[in-house]
């Protein structure tokens, strides 16, 4: 800095005269200590900093980078991007996804089938469970967003449904039956209903009567029966129209059966009919038959010997 102030000796090799130098050169190196040292300390604070907390931070709180695995685990199971599972990958996918939003590998059954019961995600007709329901359903799963005994989960959903009204008007028309699906009935199928059978199958499991089921001869457990009836509900009411053609055309079957049958035992065999000497005397032929109390003779129907 120095060298470069105003009346220092210029280089001998210089022509253009014996002083060189400026007074701007403390201003330039003051600034230049100023500014370029301490901002750039700054910036290496703030990464080792920044890292630091991305290290040290609780895994527990759910945050926006758990979306991108979410995303990643979801395209496994649906390399197609359908936006749509089946229900019997959910429970894989979600013990792949590590916590706070997915279960882990170290997750007992039990409590992801209850955490799956409280989900209860809708499954539509081809056993598929949608990428939105799922994602806000272990969202609200895990900040526990109005989730209430299952008594009154219909009136929390309800209340959920409004909130999303009224903090997204425009949005909500669009997505609020995919964010908080509505509740068909009964004989709709979902993801709760199918891991409460299979909870229910297995704490059947540890008890003695299902040990002694166990090493019986293998037949149809209680949970596929469990399914069989819920899809038999679902096929009685999506199939009407069908079992009512079906009825109607057993109906025209038997018809014609019957008709068929009434014109063979009009058909008279020759070989069968009674003489004309029989008739005359009031006698039939052993080979005719009678039907109540006529007296006209009446052939049998051909019967196969």
């Amino acid at each position: 800095m120095l060298s470069c102030v105003k009346n220092r000796p210029c280089d001998p090799r210089n022509k253009v005269g014996n002083e060189c130098g400026s007074s701007l050169a403390y201003a330039y190196f003051v600034s230049f200590i100023f500014f370029c040292s301490f901002l750039m300390l700054n910036l290496f604070v703030a990464v080792i900093m920044d890292n630091f907390d991305y290290l040290t931070r609780d895994s527990s709180i759910l945050g926006a980078h758990h979306l991108d695995e979410f995303v990643r685990i979801w395209a496994e199971y649906d390399p197609n991007a359908t936006g749509k599972i089946h229900y019997t990958e959910m429970y894989d996918m979600l013990k792949n996804i590590d916590p706070p939003l997915g279960f882990g590998n170290k997750c007992p059954n039990r409590l992801a089938y209850k955490k799956l019961i409280r989900m209860n995600m809708p499954v539509d007709s081809d056993g598929k469970v949608n990428f939105t329901t799922t994602l806000f359903a272990l969202i609200r799963e895990n900040l526990s967003i109005k989730m209430r005994s299952a008594e009154e989960m219909d009136q929390a959903d309800e209340e959920l449904r409004d909130t999303v009204r009224s903090i997204w008007p425009l949005q909500a028309k669009k997505m609020l039956d995919l964010l908080i699906p509505k509740q068909e009935g009964k004989g709709k199928l979902t993801v709760g209903k199918i891991y409460a059978g299979l909870l229910i199958l297995e704490c059947w499991r540890t008890t003695r009567f299902g040990q002694i089921e166990s090493t019986a001869a293998p037949r149809s457990s209680f949970f596929n029966c469990l399914l069989d009836v819920a899809a038999g509900n679902w096929a009685n009411g999506r199939h009407e129209d069908d079992e009512a053609s079906c009825l109607l055309s057993r109906r025209n079957t038997l018809r014609s059966k019957s008709k068929k049958q009434m014109d063979l035992q009009d058909v008279v065999i020759p070989s069968r009919r009674p003489s004309v000497e029989s008739l005359h005397d009031k006698h039939l032929h052993p080979t005719a038959s009678y039907r109540g109390s006529h007296n006209r003779p009446r052939s049998r129907s051909p019967s196969i010997r």
